[in-house]
């Protein structure tokens, strides 16, 4: 059972009024739980056919759905392929405002542990630059396991501060989510530790912190560019007040109608000094509707000059590109994706064309981690393997999800299959779990050794 600080009850009491019995009830009721279909790597009706779970559609979200506890998907292989990300309901609601279009330059600021940028790829298909950042490190490693395993192949994994990220992406970005660090009031049914760790002193902090972030954000914003803030915390502070003075300080920027308005609650201007176009922010209360509580706004920035930052152009040695050009050949049945080559240390990867001069960043992910260039020799990444299909290789090997071939897999062992020498591309349903290498019809096991299962 949850137990709410008294201080938050009353503050809450004091906000919703009539209300507010309904609101603290909420907190008796079970969270909702809900996943997101992949789409860069099956469609929604493909993955419906397929998948053994009791789903329900969720109103906001188009790939989202509500699952049942005992359907338990995080344990089901079609999770480790990468078919679906487990999201909470509300957090859907965030991505499709900003709807990235296939091209476009796309930065998730505070994006660990990657369901938003897993969301926002999915607009992309795989075109345009999507930069993940997450300034604390450890949750930058979670996040760039989620962006392999969902098979994001135009996207950047950064660990950074703001303020140095400015510095290098200046007016560049086209689409900017700012899901900000916060108390997380609306999350206090999912993480109780949360509601353990409230205060006030917290709540003003946080606030403080957003405003830093969001001042960041904007000098990376494009003139025309599109800006969304969330948080998942109901404290005016952090929501309507800190929008009304970051707004007031920015009268370039404009609030825009949020998508999907009518299925949640409008912004309150009573508390944020009476600014009228606060009603155009949305709240998800979690006594409205099935997910827990959140809070978004849609902002553009007016038109003006954009600046152009110096271009990132690595050299790297040939024999490296012909290395891997090697192994596309006698492997793959060609590798059509553009870029440019960077080599740190022996790994090889590719990266968007265009971007600024990131050397100066610390990077999880620079882009496209192709793998590894050893003596005389190539050998492919995990993250290679996540993103390609069957027709895309000369050589692979399907299994029914419940083949104890799947299992044996997955632990690192080696498997006895009929297929020619070389890479094997080893998949369930035809979705990628993995490489293997193919020597006298047995397959060598190349599944990383951090994600086997015991």
């Amino acid at each position: 059972m949850i137990v709410l600080p008294q201080l938050f009850v009353k503050r809450m009491t004091d906000f919703l009024g009539e209300e507010a019995d309904l609101f603290l009830q909420s907190y008796e009721h079970p969270k909702t739980f809900g996943l997101r279909v992949n789409t860069l790597k099956i469609s929604v009706d493909d993955f419906l056919s397929a998948a053994p779970f009791h789903l329900k559609p969720i109103p906001w979200a188009a790939t989202g759905f509500y699952y049942e506890e005992q359907d338990t998907p995080g344990k089901h292989v079609y999770h480790t392929a990468g078919l679906y990300y487990i999201q909470e309901p509300s957090a859907m609601a965030i991505a499709p405002a900003l709807a990235p279009s296939r091209g476009e330059r796309v930065l998730d600021l505070c994006a660990a542990p990657g369901g938003k940028t897993t969301h926002l790829a999915s607009y992309m298909q795989g075109h345009g630059v999507l930069v993940a950042n997450e300034f604390s490190a450890s949750r930058a490693k979670i996040l760039a396991e989620n962006v392999e395993r969902l098979g994001l192949r135009n996207t950047i994994v950064l660990n950074e501060t703001p303020a140095k990220l400015a510095s290098v992406f200046t007016g560049w970005f086209d689409r900017i989510l700012v899901d900000a660090p916060c108390s997380g009031e609306g999350m206090f049914r999912k993480d109780p530790q949360a509601c353990e760790e409230w205060t006030l002193e917290n709540v003003a902090y946080c606030a403080f912190r957003q405003q830093d972030i969001l001042e960041e954000a904007v000098k990376m914003l494009r003139p025309g560019g599109k800006l969304v803030y969330s948080t998942c915390t109901f404290a005016p502070e952090e929501n309507e007040l800190m929008l009304d003075k970051f707004l007031h300080q920015h009268p370039e920027l404009t609030i825009l109608p949020f998508p999907n308005a009518d299925l949640f609650s409008p912004g309150e201007p009573k508390w944020g000094n009476s600014r009228e176009e606060l009603r155009l922010a949305v709240r998800l209360w979690p006594h409205r509707l099935q997910g827990e509580g959140h809070f978004s706004v849609l902002m553009e920035k007016a038109d003006g000059p954009e600046p152009r930052p110096s271009r990132f152009q690595p050299k790297v040695p040939t024999e490296a590109i012909a290395l891997f050009q090697s192994f596309v050949h006698y492997n793959l049945q060609g590798f059509p994706w553009n870029g440019q080559w960077l080599l740190q240390g022996n790994h090889l990867y590719l990266l968007p064309a265009d971007l600024p001069d990131i050397k100066s960043l610390k990077w999880v992910r620079p882009g496209l981690d192709l793998g590894e260039v050893k003596k005389k020799r190539f050998e492919p990444s995990h993250t290679l393997a996540m993103i390609l299909r069957p027709a895309d290789v000369l050589r692979h090997v399907s299994l029914s999800p419940d083949d104890p071939d799947i299992r044996r897999y997955l632990r690192g062992e080696s498997l006895s299959v009929e297929a020619s020498d070389g890479w094997t591309l080893v998949c369930a349903d035809q979705f990628p779990l993995g490489w293997g290498k193919s020597v006298q019809h047995t397959i060598k096991n190349h599944y990383p050794k951090g994600l086997r299962i015991p």
